[in-house]
């Protein structure tokens, strides 16, 4: 860290280089502000760069190449004996990481923004202090975004470590497959680490509190993702409450209250805790503020703006909105339009994508069918089956379906559900529709290409009005 000029001061400080820190950052520079990113962690890129989003995601990329090697016969395609060299993969994860660190790097050169290491903390209207490897500054400046993020949660009692109980730091850095692994937690995290490491082959086994998996997605989505897993061999448990966690000589074992009502004891060589992440705000100087808190997560308006004046919070630590990083990213635009006197739209709850990568892959946005019917909406459904595609047939992958959630009177496309191939990818479609407000007339007259999986799309609005024609 370098001292700053104490005479300077900032239009922008921005605490924290996750995607929403570094995007927002970005765009302050091509706004002309003076801005500085602080990140207490000496390496640009937060959570999502470096263990979260992108690491995960390059290993299930090449736990998706080793599936293939596995039944390449079934292409005509001989593979003698192929191997897995798991270090190797762990260095390739790597370098991708170190690739796209040194990317946000030249972002922030390339847009004039100064880059701060040490932790920053608010102590005052317009005032930043720095404690880096330095020492301590206090920097100034008109406004301030808060940008720092989330952490993993963890069962109270338990202490992660890098051999037996793991989130999701710990579990990326593992140098050889396990022969088994206990996932607690049925969110993104715990259904991409599952089905990563059940394709790496490990036995894997998920225990999930709630009544279904993947909670936060359609309920037909989740009865789905949990069909082709226990096909898969993974054992699911929903409805169950985990205890008495140890470690053992080899591994770790707990209790298991299952939803029948028996009592298990469990053990695997590594237990994965995916219980959820909590809002990284201690200790950055909120009680110096106004700024409103509840549960650690901070309370803005619909432009990010905070009840303290001059400061912004988005991403993982704002209350009532979804911890992913698009999400903070798109935030991270309307705070810096704001604080530059810019037109900009509010995100939408209604129209933020989700995406999940497993395998099948889900993607979603918009109103599940059951909160459509809550809502008092006159909901039709279409439904169109991966079976019924092509080039699903072509690339040997036919779980799951997209499902469109409509209203009856209007043709308001309401939501979209996808589980199946490149579901993560196909959920674009939808999403561009829903905003520029196209009904499900519109999208059933936009022609899609043959062969391709986005047929699935257009097959599914056909399907409301009862007009597949593949199924």
């Amino acid at each position: 860290m370098e001292f700053r000029d104490q005479n300077v001061t900032y239009d922008l400080i921005v605490i924290g280089s996750g995607p929403g820190g570094y995007s927002a950052a970005v765009r302050a520079g091509q706004y002309g502000l003076k801005t500085a990113i602080i990140e207490k962690d000496g390496k640009l890129g937060g959570t999502c760069l470096h263990v979260g989003c992108i690491p995960t995601k390059a290993l299930l990329h090449t736990a998706e190449l080793w599936s293939f090697t596995q039944h390449a016969a079934d292409e005509g395609i001989g593979l003698e004996n192929p191997t897995l060299n798991f270090p190797k993969v762990i260095d390739r994860k790597n370098g991708i990481v170190n690739k796209h660190a040194k990317g946000v790097e030249f972002l922030m050169k390339k847009n004039k923004v100064d880059s701060i290491t040490g932790f920053g903390k608010i102590v005052g209207p317009g005032k930043v202090e720095v404690t880096g490897p330095k020492g301590t500054q206090i920097l100034e400046t008109k406004n301030i975004l808060i940008a720092t993020g989330s952490v993993a949660r963890m069962i109270p009692g338990l202490e992660p470590d890098p051999e037996f109980i793991l989130t999701n730091v710990e579990i990326l850095n593992l140098q050889s497959v396990p022969k088994s692994l206990m996932v607690i937690g049925a969110g993104a995290v715990g259904v991409e680490f599952a089905s990563m490491f059940k394709r790496f082959g490990t036995d894997v086994s998920i225990f999930e509190m709630l009544p279904r998996i993947v909670n936060v997605e359609d309920e037909e989505v989740s009865k789905e993702l949990e069909r082709v897993f226990k096909k898969s061999k993974i054992r699911v448990e929903t409805g169950a409450k985990c205890s008495n966690i140890e470690r053992t000589g080899k591994g770790v074992k707990m209790s298991v209250a299952l939803a029948n009502g028996k009592t298990e004891v469990v053990e695997a060589e590594k237990l994965l805790v995916a219980v959820g992440r909590a809002p990284n705000t201690a200790n950055i100087g909120l009680e110096k503020t106004k700024v409103e808190v509840d549960r650690g997560f901070i309370k803005v308006d619909a432009y990010q703006r905070t009840a303290e004046p001059g400061v912004y919070a988005i991403g993982d630590v704002v209350a009532g909105t979804p911890q992913l990083a698009h999400v903070a990213s798109a935030q991270g635009m309307v705070a810096v339009a704001t604080i530059a006197g810019k037109p900009t739209t509010p995100i939408r709850r209604n129209r933020i994508p989700g995406a999940t990568y497993t395998e099948p892959g889900i993607g979603s946005v918009g109103l599940t069918e059951s909160q459509a019917k809550a809502a008092g909406y006159d909901v039709k459904v279409g439904k169109f089956p991966f079976a019924g595609n092509s080039k699903a047939t072509i690339l040997g992958s036919h779980d799951g379906f997209v499902k469109i959630v409509a209203d009856a009177k209007y043709g308001e496309i309401l939501g979209v559900h996808i589980i199946g191939p490149q579901a993560f990818e196909l959920i674009g479609e939808a999403v561009t529709a829903m905003e520029a407000e196209a009904t499900v007339e519109t999208m059933m007259s936009a022609i899609h290409a043959h062969p391709t999986i986005y047929e699935a799309v257009g097959e599914a609005f056909n399907a409301v009005y009862g007009l597949a024609i593949n199924a």
